[in-house]
């Protein structure tokens, strides 16, 4: 890596875990970065993470060979126009938003296209702040990158052996390819599961029984209705366009549903729970099976040769039997390196005891 310095606008959970990740693996590089919040600063000094501190977005950023925009979606955009004018013309700039179509149009009105390469590492933690970032979160996630059209071959070469080095893993797209694809498998589901969190509110009975039995699939489909409104409101208003499409066709499919449920229509629901389960039955890394309550907890794990078999054996050896367990690539969402799943209660429980009784990281299932 020939970076000699590296800037970071933001400098929270995920801006912190790459400023960690690459720290470890180029102890070499120096950093720089800004926050409005000064307590992410002083303790990314702290920990000896960042090496100097701006107070602003301003010309102490113009030596930097990479920079970081690692603030939310909504912001990032007027950052670059603030950063513009201290930026050399060979400088990388990135950023980790998980809408990407926006802030390209910015880096075209700017003309940055020839050194702009979106980011979107693909995970996160309901946690946030530097003082829960961590190094391990990127481990074998997906990271995609968006280049600019005319963004030279080598940048990009660059910028994959960085994600390399910090043992995620890079993933290609444009980006409008990327956010259709992540209002689909991300967005979309966010507002439904929300819809579907409203919908037993406002039909639950006076004494609240659809809460009190609210448990196993019901959770289970409807956890990521708990994160951050904020944050999600954000997402949803940058990438609209594409969440409408899709929205409009969910609901024709709901429609077509509901059409067939009301005269009855024989085997139309046992085609429907057919197709959708061979397809998601298809998923690399996902538990198998109709949507029920899942037995499973998360686990930080290093990347390294028999970190895997190493935790199987420690279950093993106290006769905990696992259902399934394999990496998560996709992270945005969930904590840990690692799932594990379990064929019932008990064993969850005995599992997670026994794993922090070894100092691992656990996670569990909410």
């Amino acid at each position: 890596m020939n970076f000699k310095k590296i800037g970071f606008i933001g400098l929270g959970l995920i801006g912190g875990s790459i400023a960690k990740a690459i720290k470890k693996k180029y102890p070499e590089i120096s950093m720089i970065a800004y926050d409005a919040n000064k307590s992410m600063l002083t303790a990314s000094l702290d920990e000896g993470i960042i090496d100097e501190e701006a107070c602003n977005i301003n010309e102490t950023f113009s030596d930097c060979d990479m920079i970081f925009l690692c603030a939310p979606v909504s912001v990032n955009n007027e950052n670059l126009k603030l950063l513009k004018p201290y930026l050399k013309s060979d400088t990388l700039v990135t950023d980790v938003g998980s809408v990407k179509t926006p802030i390209h149009e910015t880096a075209q009105a700017l003309g940055l296209t020839s050194q702009f390469i979106g980011g979107h590492p693909m995970a996160g933690s309901e946690k946030s702040g530097f003082t829960n970032a961590n190094a391990m979160i990127l481990e074998n996630a997906y990271y995609i990158l968006t280049p600019s059209e005319d963004v030279p071959d080598a940048l990009v070469q660059t910028y994959k052996e960085l994600v390399l080095a910090m043992n995620a893993i890079p993933l290609i797209l444009t980006c409008k390819k990327h956010d259709y694809v992540t209002a689909a498998i991300s967005h979309v589901p966010h507002l439904v599961a929300a819809a579907l969190v409203n919908l037993v509110h406002d039909n639950d009975t006076a004494s609240e029984t659809m809460k009190q039995v609210a448990a196993g699939g019901f959770k289970d489909i409807t956890r990521i209705a708990s994160s951050s409104p904020e944050m999600w409101e954000a997402i949803c208003m940058a990438n609209a366009a594409n969440i409408v499409t899709l929205l409009d066709d969910y609901i024709a499919k709901l429609q077509t549903i509901r059409d067939a449920l009301h005269v009855k229509q024989e085997g139309f629901t046992r085609q429907l729970f057919t197709e959708s389960k061979e397809y998601r039955d298809s998923f690399a890394d996902q538990p198998r099976g109709p949507i029920k309550k899942v037995f499973s907890c998360y686990v930080d794990i290093p990347d390294e040769s028999g970190s895997l078999a190493m935790t199987a054996m420690f279950l093993a050896k106290h006769d905990i039997s696992i259902k399934n367990i394999g990496i998560i690539h996709n992270r945005e969402f969930e904590e840990g390196v690692l799932q594990v799943e379990f064929y019932e209660q008990k064993a969850l429980d005995d599992a997670v005891k026994l794993l922090r009784a070894l100092q691992y990281t656990v996670y569990e299932r909410k």
